[in-house]
């Protein structure tokens, strides 16, 4: 099985500039630092009220934008999983434990920590990115994937 990657400028720039806006506006109305697995944590353990509602408003948009492309073109978007379940699995635990010990998601360290300039979000992030690059090398080139 060979894996194809097709790569969509103007859709990624365009996502880009929303997830970049989405970010800057919940730091300039709520004060906080977007970051999935944190507004996630903090929905199940909010501390109040308001600290409930934003992070709910933040997953009904998360969970709305592909329904949104659904009333707009007339279908979702084709998503291709080309893993098993039990590698997802697998993954999502992996993926668990980095944001654990990472203290925060690519999205609130490579969106928001960078943009701050945070030492740690930049060291963060390189990690992401040369762990990503050797994945990809070793599923493509040495598993054969």
């Amino acid at each position: 099985m060979t894996i194809e990657t097709a790569f969509t400028p103007f859709a990624s720039l365009g996502g880009g500039v929303l997830i970049g806006l989405a970010s800057v506006l919940l730091m300039a109305t709520v004060g906080r630092i977007m970051g999935a697995t944190g507004i996630v944590a903090g929905l199940l353990q909010p501390v109040d009220f308001a600290d409930w509602s934003w992070r709910a408003a933040m997953l009904v948009g998360m969970f709305s934008g592909p329904w949104a492309v659904f009333l707009m073109q007339g279908s979702l978007p084709a998503i291709e999983v080309p893993v098993s379940r039990g590698m997802l699995i697998a993954g999502g635990f992996i993926v668990g434990l980095g944001v654990t010990f990472g203290s925060g998601c690519t999205s609130g360290h490579g969106v928001c920590g960078m943009a701050r300039l945070s030492p740690r979000s930049i060291v963060a992030t390189g990690v992401f990115m040369l762990t990503a690059a050797l994945t990809v090398y070793v599923v493509r080139h040495v598993i054969g994937g």
